[in-house]
């Protein structure tokens, strides 16, 4: 009898301690990784010039997002970033709220609230339309100054990208910069000062409006997303950080394939860091997907090692089909199959075990299943 009370002792603690095995284990941190316009045929572009291999392709799980909107087949940036920050549909151009212009509150706002550390990096403008998403709560993407007025309503710990002129140059003659400071905020205007702060809060804007494009603005991204981290890291509750690959969309737009595959390889060198950190910590969760996919790309031929691709566009606009999901760390089977990209915030904030503490601005999750 005790030799079978001790062999099922023995089994509980096996199944205890290798957890993550049957997918119970929680991560600590979470990391979304947005490519904004990436699609399969940006990836596989990148994927053929890098000799057949990007760092993505370590991650464990995948699936794919539905992008529409909620007025619209095909999604802007506005929605399809405020439904991965907030878990709803919205209409196209608008920032954190629902179409009845209601304020939805996001999975870093929400991280915030339960007293995880958060930040943003991105390689635009942070108050662009994506990083906009997870901080700004706005009926127009273009509000730049008002969306820079809405990062002194938080308590995000960082953010890094450019946009300085929409904190200090301001027609209402604010000046965000001073207001930053006085909330505690270490301000730093270049990649070699971000890299020197190693705690507390960091307002990181690096150019004037947006930065430049690769390969001009170097590791940029690579390197100010590992200064975030090793920040972030600092909180023993955890934290929650959105990097985005921002400009493969406007490559994209341009519908130009060469530039395509350099901003694609500096978000998977990007990428490449963050796994690292992920795989020698055990317990952080990374996600990576995209808004939408931009172009209407296809690739007709090419050869391994080699960015000369044969391409063809259908657009130079966006399109509505569906964008790929990676996930890799405790966790990340919940990402897989056919998702919604409202889904990302509920699945985060189960994860995460977090609680939405701001009641009053909670708004129902509406899924909007056509074209209005």
């Amino acid at each position: 009898m005790k030799k079978i009370i001790s062999i099922g002792m023995m089994i509980f603690i096996f199944l205890v301690i290798n957890s993550s095995v049957f997918g119970q284990q929680r991560p600590k941190n979470v990391i979304i990784m947005i490519g904004d316009g990436m699609g399969l045929s940006q990836i596989y572009a990148a994927m053929v010039a890098n000799n057949n291999h990007l760092a993505l392709e370590s991650c464990t799980y995948s699936g794919f997002s539905k992008t529409y909107s909620a007025n619209r087949f095909t999604t802007d940036s506005g929605a399809g970033g405020t439904a991965i920050a907030c878990g709803i549909k919205t209409k196209n151009g608008m920032i954190g709220m629902g179409p009845d212009s209601v304020k939805a509150t996001s999975i870093l706002e929400i991280s915030e609230q339960n007293q995880l550390s958060t930040g943003i990096v991105v390689a635009c403008a942070v108050t662009h339309a994506t990083p906009a998403s997870f901080i700004a709560h706005q009926v127009d993407r273009d509000m730049y100054e008002e969306i820079a007025a809405d990062f002194l309503k938080t308590d995000i710990d960082i953010f890094i990208g450019g946009g300085r002129q929409y904190f200090e140059k301001r027609k209402d003659k604010r000046n965000l910069l001073n207001e930053l400071k006085n909330k505690n905020y270490q301000l730093a205007y270049t990649l070699e000062e971000v890299k020197k702060i190693k705690s507390g809060k960091l307002a990181g804007l690096l150019y004037e409006d947006h930065p430049f494009s690769m390969p001009e603005r170097g590791n940029m991204l690579p390197e100010a997303t590992m200064a975030a981290i090793d920040i972030l890291d600092n909180n023993p509750k955890g934290f929650f950080l959105m990097v985005e690959g921002s400009q493969i969309d406007w490559a994209a737009h341009d519908n130009n394939t060469k530039q395509i595959i350099k901003e694609m390889l500096d978000f998977d060198q990007t990428i490449q860091q963050v796994l690292n950190y992920a795989k020698e910590k055990g317990n952080t969760l990374v996600i990576i997907t995209a808004d939408h996919e931009t172009g209407g790309m296809t690739l007709l031929d090419g050869k391994f090692g080699s960015d000369s691709l044969k391409a063809e566009f259908s657009t130079k606009n966006h399109s509505g089909v569906p964008v790929p999901v990676f996930a890799f760390g405790p966790g990340a089977e919940n990402f897989t199959g056919f998702m919604e990209n409202t889904d990302f915030k509920t699945k985060i904030e189960k994860l995460l075990n977090l609680k939405d503490n701001d009641s009053a601005i909670k708004i129902k999750n509406n899924i909007y299943k056509k074209n209005q």
